[in-house]
């Protein structure tokens, strides 16, 4: 139901005036409709956050609501005078007429009569229809700075006269100098001429915008459901997205959806070039305008943002500036975005596209054609493709991200979706090397080597010759794809080769071009540093992946920096070098999180890494976490690499937990590593899993013969062999394998480790244990700086026998004796022994816990757990409390009574 218009009085005569006499200077009858407060309809929502602003206000000399046709400023206005009775008040709605002096000021003073605001007969009245006695604003205004109260004068479409620089002049005059007396609420699509500035550096300006009026979410769902049309949050989302918030489209969808079978969908998928919404833009909208401008909206509507020059193209006229402008400054739903650059209202320009195709048929692709060009001149690639799409140009749009040595967006980066999209919309019969480019690198993109290839061969049969820039582009467009499959095949060979001929490319290109596409240099040393890497090629590998690294530090080339730093730290690795592993891996998840690439998105190598590190330092839960991540990441099931590793990664972890079975049921998809060309070292680490996985399991013969299918190629391979071979009682070729080794060179400790360990098991087993005596120290020496306990904890019993002939040792190296001893059993709990139930200790405290009990000291519990000394000693003091200890020996004791160790 709706709330009639209502007069509040001022205090002075009579407060229900029902209407008005007198005529206007020009001789026309005073209009009482337009001194008449709106009626507010039942549907109005109101929004307690503008009504706040409206009332907060009270104090301010000025209001000025200003938004486009259909925001709901009258409504807004309207509904706050007569609900929440802001005192004295009057309403004028504005006419053209009212462009003459004479006539406006007559007509504010017939409001302030209508709604009981009682003026003296000293203040008179306008003799002539074009100009008012200066005489008469001046008693006006001394009048109301008079009064008790003040007096608030609504203004509603004072855009109507927004040109009369009179009329401004004469408002800015009486509200400066009635002081407390007036406040002035002006409702327009336009800024009126008075000098906002002024009021807004001296914080008298309540300034209400189209932002502000636009229906949030919540506010659409309650507008909708006062139409009786109940809608779910995520339809209100999309239609309040879809509308901008913008009250009358909403008013009108919902009125329309009233009609409709299934109001919901309606809402969510109406067309909105064949609707009541429609009816109103192009009447109130569009059909305001001249020709010329109408022109102009039509032919801008196919783009999601416009320039002056762009617009003058489309248009062939030079006049879209002083157009835009005003159509900006009218609020006629065009807002500036910054540097001379505008936008249409969604749903106006949606309205506008079909009234286009209406008006001028079979227009738009010619429009789109010619914004790609202008676009693609003006370096705005990306706009320019999707116009040379939507034009049907598939030749121009693929020349164009050839041309441009773009073709890397389409490999990484925020575009790299998008442009992969818009792609595969791509027409079959669209011929030429820059088309087949494009679809080779899409293929490639999702690891499809055959159609890559063979898109592949189909451009280099077309290669252009020529020394034009152009040609070289696509060239070295060429080069780098070949090296991308080249990589996906596996073939280093390959890589290198084209690669070669990248580089010949590049220099025939001008450096300013490579430098506006830096991905592409990068991208392609990332994918020849890896086809490096899978050869086993390190030295070159690591070379390549550093070059890539350091290559531009933008955020086009984020990616793959963020790859090439976890092959680094993978070669780390496999180098037997824990902690430059770690530092470069947690290097590339710090790239990749400063660039903001999602988690799906990346490799997933830099956790890998850390998870192997982890493992090696039998530090299971965080390797657990880790490979969690991995598996999260789409690299899992596309990278050969990842999904080998991750495998390994995951048998070791059932190996240390003690099911082998399990172990060697996890390296099943990976027996065969699917590539045209092997890779030696992914070969020894398989075989070096599924070895370990079956001593583990007890079978030492199943583990010698891996070996005997696939020769070992590197130390730790060897010394994975030995193991084998010693637990199968063949002691002797164990010490020949060992023997044969070379020598160390760029050995890391991780692998010193293995082979001493290895030797130390040989000779114990050949009856010389004061040889294996001799080993240990040194093992456990190497592992000692980097806390690796998992090749201690694989090598089996006789290990923990030396370390029990040699106490001194032992004591030596707490930091792993205390993970050798096998843990107690919980034993059973007594309340005369146990005593009362103790607080639960954190997940840290139990950490700290079991390194206690390893005899470590509080050094070396610092370390091993990355935390500090301090803090060691902090969670010392929680456990020492919860358990009701007060020496570590005591709180040991009593954490084995408990079940805790």
């Amino acid at each position: 139901m709706g709330v009639k218009a209502r007069s509040v009085g001022g205090g002075h005569g009579d407060s229900t005036v029902t209407g008005v006499t007198g005529v206007t200077p020009d001789g026309d009858p005073v209009l009482a409709a337009r001194l008449t407060v709106p009626t507010v309809p039942g549907t109005f929502v109101r929004r307690d956050r503008l009504v706040e602003q409206l009332t907060d206000g009270a104090h301010s000399p000025l209001t000025l609501v200003n938004g486009p046709a259909g925001a709901g400023k009258t409504l807004l206005v309207a509904d706050w005078i007569t609900a929440c009775a802001p005192g004295a008040f009057a309403w004028l709605t504005v006419e053209p007429q009212d462009s003459a002096p004479g006539v406006f000021w007559s007509y504010v003073l017939h409001a302030f009569r209508r709604h009981g605001v009682a003026l003296p007969d000293s203040i008179g009245s306008p003799a002539r229809p074009g100009e008012v006695d200066h005489s008469l604003l001046a008693r006006l205004a001394a009048w109301l700075n008079e009064r008790d109260g003040r007096v608030t004068l609504v203004l509603d479409e004072f855009d109507r006269v927004a040109g009369s620089a009179a009329v401004a002049d004469e408002v800015q005059f009486v509200l400066r100098h009635a002081g407390d007396g007036l406040r002035l609420v002006i409702i327009s699509r336009t800024e009126p001429l008075l000098p906002l500035y002024r009021y807004r550096a001296a914080g008298e300006l309540v300034d209400i915008r189209a932002d502000d009026l636009a229906f949030r979410t919540e506010e659409t769902a309650a507008l909708v459901d006062r139409h009786g049309l109940p809608l779910s949050a995520e339809a209100a989302r999309m239609l309040t997205e879809r509308t901008e918030g913008w009250a009358a489209g909403l008013r009108l969808c919902a009125l329309a959806a009233q009609r409709a079978d299934d109001p919901e969908s309606f809402l969510k998928d109406f067309e909105a070039g064949h609707s009541t919404v429609a009816d109103f833009l192009l009447g109130e909208v569009l059909r305001a305008h001249p020709a010329e401008t109408q022109d102009l909206l039509l032919r801008t509507s196919i783009l999601e943002k416009t320039h002056p020059d762009l617009a003058n193209a489309l248009t062939g006229r030079d006049d879209a500036e002083p157009v835009l402008e005003e159509l900006q400054r009218t609020n006629a739903f065009v807002e500036p975005i910054g540097r001379s650059w505008y936008r249409l209202h969604s749903l106006f320009a949606e309205i506008l596209r079909v009234h286009l195709r209406v008006r001028h048929p079979g227009l738009e692709p010619e429009l789109h054609r010619t914004a790609a060009e202008w676009l693609s001149r003006a370096g705005l690639l990306d706009e320019a493709l999707r116009h040379a799409a939507d034009a049907g140009d598939w030749e121009f749009a693929a020349a164009e991200l050839v041309d441009h040595l773009a073709i890397g967006r389409l490999l990484t980066g925020l575009a790299a979706e998008r442009l992969d999209v818009l792609f595969a919309g791509m027409a079959p019969e669209a011929s030429g090397p820059a088309p087949d480019l494009v679809r080779a690198a899409r293929e490639l993109a999702h690891h499809d080597v055959d159609r890559g290839f063979a898109y592949l061969r189909r451009a280099e049969e077309n290669l252009p010759g020529g020394d034009t820039d152009d040609a070289a582009a696509v060239r070295l467009t060429c080069a780098v794809l070949r090296v991308l499959a080249a990589r996906v095949a596996g073939s280093a060979d390959l890589a290198e080769t084209a690669a070669r001929d990248a580089a010949e490319a590049e220099h025939a290109l001008p450096d300013d071009r490579l430098e506006r596409s830096p991905e592409l240099t990068a991208l392609m040393l990332t994918d020849l540093g890896s086809a490096q890497l899978w050869a086993g090629r390190f030295d070159a590998a690591r070379a390549t992946l550093s070059a890539a690294v350091a290559a531009d530090q933008g955020l086009s080339t984020a990616f793959a920096r963020h790859e090439a730093l976890g092959r680094l730290a993978l070669i780390d690795f496999l180098h037997g070098r824990p902690g430059q592993a770690e530092a470069h891996a947690r290097a590339a998840i710090a790239e990749a999180e400063q660039s903001g690439l999602p988690a799906a998105d990346r490799t997933g190598m830099a956790q890998l890494v850390l998870a192997a590190v982890a493992i090696d330092r039998a530090d299971l839960v965080p390797a657990q976490g880790h490979l969690d991540q991995v598996a999260a990441t789409s690299a899992a099931a596309r990278d050969p690499v990842v999904a080998v590793e991750l495998a390994i990664l995951r048998s070791r972890m059932l190996v240390a937990k003690g099911d082998s079975r399990a172990a060697l049921v996890a390296l099943g998809p990976v027996a065969r590593v699917p590539s045209a060309e092997p890779s030696p070292w992914v070969s020894d680490r398989i075989a070096m899993a599924t070895s370990s996985a079956h001593l583990a399991d007890g079978d030492p013969k199943a583990a010698v013969k891996v070996f005997e299918e696939q020769p070992p190629h590197c130390a730790e391979s060897v010394a994975a062999e030995a193991r084998a071979r010693v637990a199968a009682g063949d002691g002797e070729r164990a010490l020949r394998i060992l023997d044969d080794l070379p020598e160390p060179g760029d050995r890391g400790p991780v692998i010193d480790v293995w082979v001493l360990l290895a030797r130390a098991q040989a000779v114990d087993a050949l009856g010389d244990s004061v040889a294996a005596e001799s080993l240990l120290p040194r093992a456990l020496a190497a592992a000692r700086p980097h806390h690796l306990r998992r090749p201690f904890l694989e090598a089996g019993p006789w290990l923990r026998r030396l370390l029990l002939e040699r106490p001194v040792l032992a004591r030596e190296h707490a930091w792993l004796t205390g993970a050798l001893a096998p843990r107690p059993a919980a034993p059973r709990h007594r309340e005369e022994s146990v005593g009362p139930p103790h607080e639960p200790l954190s997940t840290r405290e139990q950490d700290v816990l079991e390194r206690l009990a390893q005899l470590m000291s509080t050094e070396e519990i610092a370390a091993d757990l990355h935390l500090s000394v301090n803090t060691v000693k902090t969670h010392l003091k929680g456990i020492y409390r919860k358990l009701a200890a007060s020496r570590r020996g005591e709180a040991v004791r009593r954490a084995r009574e408990l079940g805790l160790l």
